[in-house]
């Protein structure tokens, strides 16, 4: 019989009891397929006593997730605590210098500290592998290493947080507020502790750090992100988004231009009858482009404890075939700096304002984005009962400093009510 690959699993949450679930009920599947036995040596949590729906007499106790992921017992140290630093970091950490392979679900850790990690596993001899720290069971941490291993990616883009894209189909599927989506997210329990973390995009942020990483041999470097998060779109914008053919997404791009590195996330309009516009409720989907492939598109749960254990189960599966690829794709310490870029490719925008009813309000707005060389696309005024008068405009493609331009000159207007929102309209 062939040698087990023993883990030794931190953090017995919701994914935690959902990896030891895989690992009991298909015991034979994942040795036929890893060509393996795969088993639990030991396992670690705050609470020994907390009831987590799994059988765990089988296993080791330890109280320290550092101490568990430095047993002889393990091969393997599977880290579900979470958190970019603390007890998560300092564990990762001592299991790569025992000697011992690193499965993660942690985001947070792998955006702030990739680089570092990777860069001490590959001189330890051990592997970091994150399928589940990305956009839950979808396997595009995979599909970029591996499957499109043979292309130059062009262009990585995607809807990477669940709970954003709940609220926003929700808002647009019911009529409600945002405020009223989000109370009703929150008790549903798909919000984070901070809930910043979800609808301020910084969660979905994380995630386009590793994965323009991957796709472009960079070093992670989250704080390079331009981040914009759902709380000021209004169930307005989706209205009138659709009305246009458009569906309102929190969306990140990430693509290597002539001026360095784009990384962004934030609200976009795409057009409804794209992948993207069509994705519903609380799904994730990554859009990846290649010289050679065009493109492709993955769609999937994000998370939840099956698919989320399913992606941590897929690196398993390849430790225990004795698959072993860089953490990111290629040797850690060959990965560039890259240089930050912000959006440079001409798009057109969506504005929404509000104007005071007056004569020569529109043509004041007319002027200064004619004055900015913007171009109006459509244009539409709303009823209104206020002494102010909501108004939209579509631009035509327009360069980003242009649009900063023209947003300062509303200001100096005098009929222009409130700071003006601007969505990017993305061509999927």
């Amino acid at each position: 019989m062939s040698t087990p690959l023993r883990l030794g699993i931190a953090g017995l949450g919701t994914v935690g009891a959902g990896v030891i679930k895989i690992v009991q009920r298909h015991a034979r599947l994942l040795e036929e397929r890893g060509g393996r036995p795969v088993s639990i040596s030991a396992v670690s949590a705050r609470s020994r006593g907390k009831d987590r729906g799994v059988r765990l007499d089988d296993y080791a106790w330890e109280d320290d997730a550092s101490v568990l992921a430095v047993r002889d017992d393990i091969d393997v140290f599977v880290e579900l605590i979470g958190g970019e630093d603390g007890p998560a970091l300092a564990a990762t950490r001592a299991a790569i210098a025992a000697g011992k392979d690193v499965i993660t679900a942690n985001k947070a850790m792998m955006a702030l500290h990739g680089q570092d990690l990777a860069e001490a596993a590959e001189k330890a001899g051990c592997v970091i592998r994150f399928e589940a720290a990305v956009a839950g069971g979808i396997p595009v941490v995979k599909a970029l290493t591996e499957g499109l291993a043979g292309n130059e990616v062009t262009r990585v883009m995607g809807v990477m947080n669940g709970t954003c894209n709940y609220i926003l189909t929700r808002m647009e599927s019911a009529g409600l507020p945002y405020a009223e989506v989000f109370d009703e997210a929150r008790k549903l329990g798909y919000l984070e502790a901070d809930p910043t973390l979800d609808v301020g995009g910084i969660d979905a942020g994380h995630k386009l750090a590793l994965l323009a990483s991957i796709a472009f041999g960079t070093k992670v470097d989250f704080d390079a992100i331009e981040i914009e998060g759902i709380e000021r779109v209004t169930i307005e914008d989706i209205e009138h988004a659709a009305d246009m053919g458009y569906k309102v997404k929190l969306l990140g791009v990430a693509q290597m231009t002539g001026r360095g590195l784009e990384q962004r996330m934030s609200p976009c309009l795409v057009p409804d009858t794209s992948p993207l516009g069509q994705l519903e409720n609380a799904m994730n989907m990554a859009v990846l482009e290649g010289d050679s492939v065009g493109q492709i598109v993955l769609r999937g749960a994000g998370a939840g404890e099956g698919p989320t254990a399913s992606a941590v189960m897929s690196d398993v599966i390849d430790l225990s075939r004795g698959t072993r690829v860089s953490t990111f794709g290629r040797p850690a310490a060959g990965l560039i700096q890259a240089k930050p870029a912000g959006a440079s490719a001409p798009a057109p925008y969506y504005l929404r304002m509000s104007l005071l009813d007056r004569p020569g309000a529109l043509a004041k707005v007319a002027t200064v984005l004619g004055e900015a060389g913007i171009s109006i696309d459509r244009m539409r005024q709303y009823r209104h009962a206020a002494s102010d008068a909501p108004v939209l405009i579509v631009t035509h493609k327009t360069a980003r400093d242009a649009l900063a331009r023209a947003l300062e000159g509303f200001a100096a207007t005098g009929v222009v009510v409130g700071e003006p929102v601007a969505l990017r309209i993305e061509d999927v």
